[in-house]
């Protein structure tokens, strides 16, 4: 979490495409890049908008300065302290989360420096996470009389309950070395390869069928909320659909000939 300045004039997000893979900045370095309803609103637009640009296959999500993210914008939550503001504010975080999750696309979080609070659920909600070696995650909520409550929701689904109850009464950072330990993010990189590797997984997983990875990622989701048998009867389902898409019968075709497959996204 973090106190921040008046950016009004700032652009809070910026965006530039390589290829075919969009890079959104959280743009915010004073605030450590805190979650204002302002960023917020610009991060679900910008999502909502790639969500149809059939030319972007994935996204990156960074933050520019110090650190990645601080959390909620506390100045703001401050200044704002009554329940009306309150309910819309958590209401378009949590939206933000779940457009994360429901994109077609992937989403990779790049961490560098602090991932904390809603900055660590940022991360958690994420579909892959890379972090630097100096980068650091908490949910120290509780060191200020505001348990991350929210924040939890998304972490608790990465990591063990145990160590999210830790992360979450004690309100202590972990580095980045531990959080891969606790599976939070996938791997640690060196800071001067971070961007290096990213870009190499963002674009390894560009190269794939757009509609497979959108197939793929929603039955990854839906299944792991349902029982066993439910599961296996629902990503049957999934895989008959799978098989006759266009794309499949193209990648089946492209391996059993020993060439590279061309993708038409049908």
């Amino acid at each position: 979490m973090s106190k921040t300045h008046n950016d009004a004039d700032d652009k809070v997000l910026l965006r530039h495409n390589a290829k075919d893979i969009a890079w959104l900045t959280l743009n915010r370095p004073k605030a450590y890049n805190a979650l204002s309803s302002a960023l917020m609103s610009e991060l679900i637009s910008s999502l909502n908008s790639i969500a149809n640009e059939r030319d972007t296959k994935v996204v990156v999500i960074k933050g520019a300065g110090k650190g990645f993210c601080a959390g909620h914008d506390l100045q703001e939550m401050k200044v704002n302290n009554n329940e009306t503001f309150l309910e819309n504010f958590f209401a378009q975080c949590c939206v933000l989360m779940q457009t994360i999750i429901n994109l077609p696309q992937p989403v990779i979080a790049q961490v560098h420096g602090t991932a904390a609070a809603a900055g660590c659920q940022l991360v958690a909600s994420c579909d892959l996470a890379f972090a630097d070696d100096n980068a650091t995650f908490a949910t120290p909520g509780v060191n200020i009389g505001l348990f991350c409550s929210t924040p939890m929701v998304a972490v608790s689904r990465k990591i063990n309950r145990k160590t999210m109850m830790e992360m979450l009464l004690l309100g202590d950072k972990i580095d980045s070395k531990t959080a891969a330990e606790h599976g939070l993010i996938n791997r640690r990189v060196p800071a001067k390869l971070l961007n290096k590797a990213v870009s190499e997984v963002a674009n390894k997983i560009a190269s794939k069928s757009p509609l497979t990875l959108k197939i793929g990622k929603e039955a990854f989701y839906k299944q792991l909320e349902m029982p066993l048998s439910e599961a296996y009867e629902y990503t049957s389902k999934v895989m008959i659909q799978n098989m006759q898409a266009r794309d499949a019968d193209e990648g089946i075709s492209a391996f059993i000939e020993k060439r590279v497959p061309v993708w038409i996204g049908k």
